[in-house]
């Protein structure tokens, strides 16, 4: 059996977000029963440069629904970054699984070689080839967030570990 593209990326990024979502619920329920208010948590940054709890999980979403629509050529939905309490991430959340369960699951069929031109900031662009986008950065990229969001829930004293982050099967 091969493995495609598809395969590497959609499911990956639902469980992904599956995690992630218990994870914020858990957050939310630690911020209530502690008495800490909601804008400490998703505002919360692990340095300053960094960004907040709720930037690592949009910029994850942008990765999940850009991925269809650079490597299959469909359209990603436009969501702006306006979230500022649980409710919102997991509304954020929801809405990105919800478009990716829309993905054909042959939509990345034969575009591993296609091109994948990615802004870079400063008029840049940084081109691959589907496959390298996929491998190189996009999954990194995805987890890199995941992996951010877990660390700032934890600095703020979220009762989450390793097993939370990589969730059940």
């Amino acid at each position: 059996m091969t493995l495609s593209l598809f395969d590497i990326t959609v499911p990956v990024f639902i469980r992904g977000f599956r995690n992630l979502s218990a994870n914020l619920e858990k957050a939310r329920a630690h911020a209530e029963a502690e008495g800490i208010p909601v804008e400490d948590i998703i505002g919360a940054r692990l340095f300053p440069d960094m960004l907040p709890l709720s930037g690592q999980v949009q910029r994850a979403s942008d990765t999940a629904k850009f991925v269809p629509a650079r490597v299959g050529g469909l359209e990603a939905p436009a969501m702006p970054d306006t979230e500022t309490s649980f409710a919102d991430l997991a509304a954020r959340i929801d809405a990105t699984v919800a478009y990716l369960k829309t993905v054909p699951d042959d939509a990345f069929d034969g575009r591993e070689a296609t091109e994948v031109a990615l802004p870079a900031g400063g008029g840049r662009t940084i081109n691959f080839t589907a496959r390298d986008y996929v491998l190189n950065f996009a999954v990194p990229n995805f987890y890199f967030h995941l992996s951010i969001a877990h660390g700032i829930m934890r600095h703020k004293g979220v009762a989450i570990g390793k097993l939370d982050f990589l969730g059940g099967r």
